[in-house]
């Protein structure tokens, strides 16, 4: 059964409060003048979201929304402290983002395997009586109370990390793609909107290369404003290197021509985010076993010129003219990565 996609929810986080110190006095036969031996409270436990590779969705937190840790013991006489409570982590996939809801800041981008971020510091524990035996006041009969832990609302937002995004209205054959040049078997059907969350596909470049796709679903016009399915997706692309936008020839709808599409696309995602417009494209025109489709080409390669995008005629379905927009992306991922390496400052 597959698993429902969710990139988006919000928690109610609380670290434990510290346990009280101790009031307690030495009682010893033999020993009348025992004084204070109150231990100290234990540290509450804190909350940590980690980020675990494993991961695909935050579906687990859809259902269950707050999290506690447990307060640490209190003191004991004999000067024994309270034991500290454990940590709770809440394991989350790799590219998460960690927003504290009422004040709107962001508080951790958990972009790496293992990047883990304290949301909710525990409270210290209280000190026992012990600590308060002075040269005046040898029988201090309080302690310390543990400190309260925090609690806040969190907002988990996911951004898919993927090294290329498919983009383009519904229908044009992303998952089609997706699922010719990877191993990722996507819904696949002919009409809009069968692709009802991101899909990612590891495209393989010989023994060692890869690159990861992700297969957004369809925009429409309206999209940067939540309309369609494809608008709460949009967030997917921003974290791409390239992004390879798919037009092809829809003749049975009167209203769609392929630079209409390309241009209104654009449009959406430059509203959504202006930072996506440097982000470098790639214009591909799908579907050319089709005779209305391969007509459509030099238009396609016009307009690509002039916006000086490297363009591929291609067939999903046949396999034509894949494998060199497959080597263009692999080729091009390589030098950002590259260039990525050489501008990480060295340690040490």
């Amino acid at each position: 059964m597959r698993h429902k996609f969710v990139d988006e929810v919000t928690i109610q986080a609380r670290s434990g409060d510290g346990g009280p110190g101790c009031v307690s006095f030495r009682r010893e036969k033999f020993i009348p003048y025992g004084g204070p031996d109150g231990g100290d409270g234990g540290k509450g436990g804190d909350v940590i979201v980690r980020a675990d590779g494993q991961m695909s969705t935050l579906l687990d937190y859809k259902f269950q929304r707050r999290h506690e840790a447990k307060n640490g013991e209190p003191g004991r006489g004999r000067q024994m402290a309270g034991r500290d409570s454990d940590d709770i982590v809440l394991r989350v996939p790799v590219g998460t983002m960690v927003y504290n809801t009422e004040t709107g800041e962001l508080l951790a981008d958990l972009d790496a395997d293992a990047a883990e971020v304290v949301v909710a510091k525990g409270g210290r524990g209280g000190k026992g009586n012990e600590h308060f035996k002075t040269s005046t006041h040898q029988a201090p009969k309080f302690a310390q109370p543990g400190e309260p832990g925090t609690e806040l609302e969190l907002r988990l937002e996911l951004k898919l990390l993927a090294d290329v995004g498919l983009v383009g209205f519904p229908n044009v054959g992303k998952s089609s793609l997706i699922a010719r040049i990877s191993a990722a078997r996507p819904k696949i059907a002919n009409y809009p909107f069968t692709t009802l969350a991101p899909n990612l596909g590891v495209v393989r470049l010989g023994a060692y290369q890869h690159y990861v796709v992700a297969d957004v679903p369809g925009l429409v016009v309206g999209a940067h404003q939540g309309v369609g399915l494809g608008a709460r997706f949009l967030r997917h692309i921003e974290r791409v290197r390239r992004i390879v936008h798919m037009v092809t020839v829809e003749p049975d709808q009167e209203d769609r021509d392929v630079i209409k599409d390309f241009k209104a696309i654009e449009k959406e995602m430059r509203l959504y985010n202006a930072a996506l417009a440097d982000v470098p494209r790639v214009l591909v025109l799908n579907r050319m076993d089709l005779d209305f489709v391969a007509a459509a080409r030099p238009r396609l390669e016009k307009l690509a010129k002039r916006h000086k995008l490297p363009f591929f005629a291609i067939s999903a379905a046949t396999g034509e003219g894949v494998e060199a927009l497959v080597k263009h992306l692999g080729e091009a991922v390589s030098k950002e990565r590259k260039k990525l390496a050489k501008a990480k400052p060295k340690d040490g």
